[in-house]
């Protein structure tokens, strides 16, 4: 009986010193849906390029200019004695207005009002955010954004739907060095 028990206690013993196996999942997804996702907002990208490429040659008396940041734009004033362009933590003093590509007006500079804005420490639209870098006190540039760089897939909850390209008219009033 004593053996039994021996036997019995060693197997016991044995068992209970398996390692863990890990569990493995019923099912597993693949990333379709996300390989799907990129493929249509590449589509989506394209075909917002072509049409802002588009309205820049029906206005050719307009000097576009591509930037680095995925959109484009044009000097209506230009200040080529200001030397300043905004950093990080600057204070910038500005105006803009909101239309569609097509120049329906979406927000009048009266509706946003006066803006003031501490570079890349508030939150702002990334393509407005990337523009105001490359503007200088006393200048007014309008912008071509694609949807990507405006309000995206959940447009501002009011009067920007989703995916809309937009097209901002922006004046710096001042920038304070911080």
């Amino acid at each position: 009986m004593s053996r039994i028990v021996i036997i019995l206690a060693c197997s016991l013993l044995l068992v209970a010193c398996k390692s863990p196996e890990a569990r493995r999942p019923i099912s597993s997804k693949s990333g379709s849906f996300i390989d799907a996702s990129v493929a249509r907002n590449i589509k989506l990208n394209e075909k917002e390029q072509a049409y802002i490429k588009k309205i820049m040659s029906e206005n050719p008396e307009e000097e576009y200019i591509a930037s680095e940041n995925g959109f484009y734009y044009f000097y209506n004033i230009k200040q080529a004695d200001s030397l300043i362009s905004p950093d990080f933590g600057d204070i910038v003093n500005f105006n803009y207005n909101i239309k569609t590509l097509n120049d329906d007006v979406i927000y009048t500079k009266e509706d946003i009002k006066t803006q003031n804005y501490v570079m890349d420490k508030q939150e702002l639209f990334s393509g407005l955010r990337e523009g105001l870098k490359l503007m200088k006190t006393g200048e007014t540039v309008t912008f071509m954004f694609p949807s990507q760089k405006a309000f995206g897939y959940y447009g501002d909850e009011n009067r920007i739907g989703l995916n809309v390209p937009l097209k901002c008219e922006v004046s710096i009033n001042s920038i304070i060095d911080n």
